[in-house]
């Protein structure tokens, strides 16, 4: 990710409905997997700016990881120095078996080999532990952001599911999520990218600010509500994924 997106993220995630609605819903499914606990070890990759994992030291122990000093930096300014990690190639640097939850909130678009990942993942989380993914979903919505983000692909649940194999998971849930947004936000893209072609410049992503306060609750709750419910969606912006070690 460029440093400069780092900047926009840092800028509105603790209020954007879309960031801190994700940081909801993953937290709700964690919850829900009973592996979240005080004295659990919960390993956050592609950390970003830490905003995830510093709400959860609420909840359980963590340790945070990113490859992209950048992050890492900032990283460094919210969690002791025993906390980040710092990766460099495929494999993380922590013994097999040694924590009880894996979170990844839309990180797996952004490596050329999202198995490579997956394999990791299996390794370092212990029998029983749990792991909960988010991903951008549909290449219908590839857009200028998904390039400025240096993501590789987005996903249909299909692809998702076939990252964990059944010889090392069980897939307790997936879905997609953000439903109601999907329309908007094709349109959105397609409008900015059409805008491009025809030379008229550059447009403020709506990503990067926070709307208006009463259409910030209503988009957060249309987010949440369907996605901590489980309750199915047939298309979405994102997908998510809860699989149990076995």
């Amino acid at each position: 990710m460029e440093s400069a997106e780092y900047d926009n993220l840092a800028a509105v995630e603790a209020e954007h409905w879309y960031y801190a609605g994700k940081r909801t819903i993953v937290r709700s499914w964690l919850r829900r997997t009973g592996v979240l606990q005080p004295d659990a070890l919960l390993l956050d990759c592609g950390a970003g700016t830490g905003a995830f994992a510093d709400e959860m030291q609420d909840h359980c122990q963590v340790v945070v990881l990113d490859d992209h000093e950048e992050s890492i930096e900032r990283l460094r300014q919210r969690f002791s120095a025993e906390q980040v990690i710092g990766l460099s190639g495929d494999s993380i640097p922590l013994g097999a078996g040694s924590v009880d939850m894996v979170t990844a909130l839309d990180v797996l678009e952004h490596v050329p080999d999202d198995r490579a990942v997956v394999r990791e993942f299996a390794r370092v989380v212990r029998s029983g532990g749990a792991v909960v993914v988010t991903v951008p979903a549909f290449m219908l919505l590839w857009s200028e952001w998904d390039e400025v983000l240096h993501h590789f692909r987005r996903y249909r649940l299909a692809q998702l599911r076939a990252l964990f194999p059944a010889e090392d998971w069980v897939i307790e849930h997936t879905n997609y999520t953000n439903t109601l947004a999907f329309p908007a936000v094709l349109l959105l893209r397609r409008g900015r990218s059409l805008l491009r072609k025809i030379g008229l410049g550059k447009s403020v992503r709506s990503e990067d600010r926070v709307p208006p306060a009463w259409i910030n609750r209503f988009a957060r709750w249309a987010f949440v509500t369907p996605a901590v419910r489980g309750l199915w969606a047939p298309f979405g912006v994102s997908a998510i994924l809860v699989a149990r070690r076995r």
